[in-house]
């Protein structure tokens, strides 16, 4: 059983005097904040983004990305592994979704010309259409529950820290 975080276990640091690097290094104060705010900020800002998107367009963030990113793609054609990367899902999940899509005209899959083991999900112009329609709900809700609430100054330490922690579809690829 885990110990329950307290102001005693903060000041809690390794030895130096060559013991086992098996005891965990407790958060200080500083560090529980930090970490209590990323962490709000992983698991609640999702819920701000999808909100409106469900109310207002009938998609799930999920479903609004696989969308907008297929929309970005040259030829409006991506890998199903790749989108389902971007989209931040599982494979499993997102054929479900372009399942869905598909039977709504919004997309189509085909074999990888250039190598018949991938699918290549494509956005049909009904498709592209929803995206556009979603999209400006979607900037709004990214400038009201993040971006206008920042600084420039807080964006560009955002998207430094992002980059520090290797979490930007760039770094993952």
């Amino acid at each position: 059983m885990l110990p329950r975080y307290s102001a005693a276990m903060a000041s809690i640091t390794p030895e130096p005097d060559g013991r086992s690097n098996d005891e965990p290094r407790w958060l200080d104060a500083a560090e529980k904040e930090a970490w209590t705010g990323l962490a709000s900020l992983i698991l609640l800002l999702p819920g701000r983004l999808e909100a409106p998107l469900q109310r207002e367009a009938g998609l799930t963030l999920f479903e609004y990305l696989t969308l907008s990113h297929v929309s970005e793609a040259p030829d409006r054609r991506l890998r199903m592994s790749e989108l389902a990367f971007l989209a931040g899902g599982s494979l499993s999940r997102l054929s479900n979704v372009v399942k869905r899509f598909e039977q709504r005209g919004w997309m189509e899959r085909s074999p990888d010309p250039d190598d018949g083991r991938y699918t290549i999900a494509s956005l049909t112009d009904a498709g592209y259409d929803v995206v556009v329609a979603a999209a400006p709900i979607h900037v709004r809700a990214v400038r009201e529950a993040a971006l206008d609430r920042l600084s420039a100054t807080d964006q560009q330490a955002l998207a430094r820290i992002a980059a520090k922690l290797g979490v930007r579809p760039v770094d993952l690829a």
